[in-house]
């Protein structure tokens, strides 16, 4: 199968205007995120789909592969749409322009998921609230997903579910709530699909897209990671992904050496 991988990525931002341009690090944003992406050796093509001249240009600058796409889209998936519309491929992965810490393994394992189970047209991944410090379940920015029992989901919320009996139910291994991450892998004819669909009751409500596809009846294979890049919303996020980018490791004594 041949896989592409389409980044979103515009200016306007209401709390990081410029962001896929912030270069404190010496690199532009989305070069990082572009450069992780294209360390996963299961995609063909990298392509980064904006409708801003800037971005373009930048782009440009580091030799990546760049596509100019309307300015009206809602959403980031209409916009990797539009790119695909004249693409030849299986399977496109999306990943968000905001991720620079991504893991190309991550990226692999998507598209695995989609060519194990050639049932679904769809697939994400999740990550147990255990295994990042400082998560909690119960924000509503934090979306969570349930799956059945052959890995498929049954449900997006910004709520709490499943909902757990107790306060340690809801960070124990089994059961536990599954924090959703952004990424996505669509076979190209769905994505094409679903991007000419009307948005859905439930994700209007929940203000989830995901849940379009489940409303219209369709499976999306979720995949369980250990942990979640983590994406730069804010001025003060990547200020943080500076300094983490900037700071040598810690040298390994001979005591922790395995």
């Amino acid at each position: 199968m041949t896989a592409i991988a389409v980044i979103p990525a515009r200016f306007a931002s209401s709390r990081f205007p410029g962001k896929p341009l912030a270069k404190q690090t010496g690199r532009f944003l989305v070069q990082h995120v572009w450069e992780r992406v294209r360390a996963a050796a299961c995609l063909d093509r990298v392509i980064v789909a904006t409708d801003d001249e800037r971005i373009a240009e930048a782009v440009g600058s580091f030799g990546g592969e760049v596509m100019l796409t309307r300015a009206d889209h809602q959403s980031g998936t209409d916009r990797v749409a539009e790119v695909c519309r004249d693409l030849e491929c299986d399977l496109v992965v999306n990943v968000q322009g905001d991720e620079p810490e991504i893991e190309p393994a991550t990226i692999r394992r998507l598209v695995e998921l989609l060519e194990q189970d050639d049932r679904c047209p769809m697939a994400t991944l999740a990550c147990p609230f255990s295994g990042i410090p400082g998560s909690d379940p119960s924000d509503p920015d934090a979306v969570k997903v349930v799956v059945d029992l052959n890995g498929r989901a049954l449900y997006f919320s910004r709520s709490l579910i499943p909902h757990p009996p107790d306060a340690a139910a809801a960070s124990g291994a089994s059961g536990a709530p599954l924090l959703h991450l952004g990424i996505y892998a669509y076979r190209r004819a769905f994505l094409l699909r679903l991007a000419s669909w009307e948005p859905t009751p439930l994700e209007q409500l929940e203000r989830l897209e995901q849940l379009r596809v489940l409303e219209h009846g369709h499976s999306i294979r979720v995949g369980v990671v250990a942990r979640a890049a983590v994406g730069i919303d804010t001025p003060e996020d990547y200020a943080a992904f500076v300094q983490r980018y900037t700071t040598p490791e810690p040298a390994r004594t001979p005591s922790t050496l395995e």
